[in-house]
């Protein structure tokens, strides 16, 4: 086994993969298997370099040194070299126009270096948006220091221009005469294509890896039943574990299985419908935006018309209520065999088709994640259609379901005020939901997690099975409550929808267009990808205000049911741990997306979700 050169901690110039340019890192550790040094950039990003990549220090000083000797030498041996009076001066007769001619040719070939340099800089490092921010100007005690460089904004491409040539000595003795030509999309374009032309593997790996996504693939489903199965008892008190199992043979229904096929390929037909507008999504690795036909709205009003057509030739309804576990089956047997299929079809997608999060080379994690990051039969995109048809329209279904069963088990002719309630709250968020269905293009469920089990039963199976659980319990366990508190409960889900939207709005209108004079009052941190971290509005309150809206709402949803158990206010507890759980997601992405930017922005902004504790 060959002796590390380089011990931990100690302070080198490591090369950037797929670069020439080497900066200044910290070696953080040695891993004597794969003889790779762990190295720490100081934006805080780690890689894993080979040995051969990386050089001390003094071998840079020393090369500078011996520069810099030699320049006398080499300035007195010009001068020494003079004409000899008899010898002819052959290049005095060249033209003026051929001078001309060769000053801009020489002029364009350090144009495109200049060019190949700066988006090599920009470029190099992979990340979300493949852009990622650098080390601040050196001072003026580290001048040879070969430090990365901050590039502040798209807006200012002149000062990045200016300080890549100062530090680099590309600079042209006279100013650049098109600037059109530096900034050429062509090449561009070219350069990202071969610095992304392979996807990398997944190196950090979540969930507890393949043990904890292995214990998931179980824990998910079981969890489904076991609380709809507590739903049922007479007493759904937590200290009633477990509850009494069903029969093996009772918890699978052909007709209830038949019935979600259908009701997921009606769901199909009306994505594909020629009607809204379609859109692009985020680039991909590769440079191509796919397109997306938003249509989610009027899927929801041509649902809402088939439901009403049922109700009307008097088609029972809460038949779902009674066969509500066979219709979970039904779903949890279905998102299993979508996921299978969504893995086979994965393993002849092309390499830069994966999922940046789900291409570890393992399995199981692999598997449960998402292995391809779009699949897509023709135009149709089965990922985005899971997303918000399904289950999200059929967690509306569900809630009316168990309004008429409510209305038909206590012989009552309106239903309860707290179903009322939990139906109304619930019918808002997702009616905003398809509303503002666009928005869903830039969430990282889109732009990053591949399509796999985690996704497809939690489209499939949790949304509409534990979303539903206020007006599932309810069905079984009334609550009456005064007007008072009624309106109390409605004012608090009001104040949550209106943080989680005036906050989401704030963003993607911001996003859309950061140069609106609307928007002008809001201030922000430039960034090295172009975009800037807004540090006024809802942004500069909270670090994630839209989950302190969804907290804030999921509360209102539960309160409702009362107090006697803590079942209804499962979906809160989950919420927060969710949220919790994807803001640690959304602080390690924006931490190697943005960089230093994103420190400067935590320290405007100290609060993550609840201001003043968290």
């Amino acid at each position: 086994m060959p002796n590390r050169r380089f011990a931990d901690g100690e302070v080198v110039m490591g090369r950037w993969p797929g670069s020439v340019l080497y900066y200044e890192v910290q070696v953080a550790s040695y891993d004597d298997v794969s003889h790779l040094y762990t190295v720490k950039y100081k934006d805080g990003t780690e890689l894993a370099l080979k040995e051969s990549d990386i050089r001390s220090q003094s071998s840079f000083k020393h090369r500078k040194s011996q520069s810099s000797s030699s320049s006398p030498s080499r300035r007195s041996s010009s001068r020494s070299r003079s004409r000899s009076p008899g010898r002819p001066a052959r290049g005095r007769r060249r033209s003026s126009s051929q001078s001309r001619e060769h000053k801009d040719d020489k002029k364009k070939t350090i144009q495109e270096s200049n060019l190949a340099l700066l988006v090599l800089v920009c470029l190099s490092k992979p990340s979300e948006n493949n852009t990622r921010r650098y080390n601040g100007e050196p001072d003026k005690t580290e001048r040879n220091d070969t430090s990365c460089l901050i590039l502040e904004q798209k807006s200012k491409p002149d000062l990045e221009i200016e300080r890549v040539l100062e530090q680099y000595s590309l600079r042209p003795r006279k100013e650049e005469k098109k600037k059109e030509e530096i900034y050429s999309e062509k090449k561009i374009f070219e350069t990202i294509k071969t610095i992304e032309k392979t996807s990398p593997k997944t190196k950090e790996l979540e969930f507890g890896g393949r043990i904890g996504t292995f214990m998931l693939i179980f824990f998910l489903p079981a969890t489904v039943f076991y609380l709809l199965l507590m739903c049922k008892q007479d007493d759904p008190s937590l200290m009633n574990f477990p509850p009494p199992l069903p029969a093996l043979e009772s918890l699978w229904e052909a007709r209830m299985f038949g019935l979600f096929l259908l009701w997921f390929f009606l769901q199909a037909l009306f994505y594909l419908l020629p009607i809204g507008k379609v859109v692009e999504g985020l680039p991909l690795s590769n440079g191509r935006k796919l397109q997306y036909r938003i249509n989610g709205f009027y899927a929801f009003v041509l649902t809402a018309a088939a439901i009403g057509t049922l109700l009307y030739f008097e088609f029972e309804l809460h038949y779902l209520y009674d066969h509500f576990m066979q219709f979970a089956v039904s779903a949890a047997v279905f998102s299993l065999a979508l996921s299978i299929y969504l893995y086979i079809r994965s393993l002849k997608a092309p390499e830069e088709d994966l999922a940046p999060g789900g291409n570890s080379g393992y399995f199981i994690y692999d598997f449960f994640t998402g292995h391809e990051l779009n699949p897509r039969i023709g135009s149709f995109d089965l990922k985005y259609f899971c997303e918000l048809r399904p289950g999200l329209i059929g967690w509306v279904v569900i809630n009316l379901a168990m309004l008429l069963a409510e209305m038909k088990i206590h012989n009552q002719s309106m239903p309860s005020l707290p179903m009322i309630l939990v139906n109304s709250f619930q019918l808002l968020y997702v009616v905003d939901a398809l509303w503002n269905e666009e928005a869903i293009l830039t969430t990282m469920d889109i732009t990053h997690d591949g399509f796999g089990f985690m996704l497809a039963f939690g489209d499939l199976v949790w949304v509409p099975f534990v979303y539903s659980l206020q007006a599932f319990y309810l069905v079984g366990h009334p609550t009456a409550i005064s007007w008072p508190v009624a309106a109390a409960i409605t004012i608090l889900n009001c104040i949550g929808y209106y943080i989680f939207r005036s906050a989401n709005s704030q963003k993607n209108n911001f996003r859309r267009n950061p140069a609106d004079p609307k928007l002008a009052y809001l201030k922000f941190i430039p960034t090295a990808t172009g975009k800037g971290l807004l540090v006024t509005g809802w942004w500069g309150f909270v670090r994630h205000p839209n989950y302190l809206g969804d907290i804030i709402m999921a509360l209102a949803w539960s309160l409702p049911c009362g107090f006697n158990h803590i079942l209804p206010y499962f979906y809160v507890i989950y919420f927060i741990c969710l949220l919790v759980h994807r803001e640690a997601r959304d602080e390690h992405h924006c931490k190697q997306k943005y960089g230093l930017a994103w420190e400067r922005y935590c320290q405007r902004v100290p609060y993550r979700i609840f201001p003043y504790i968290y």
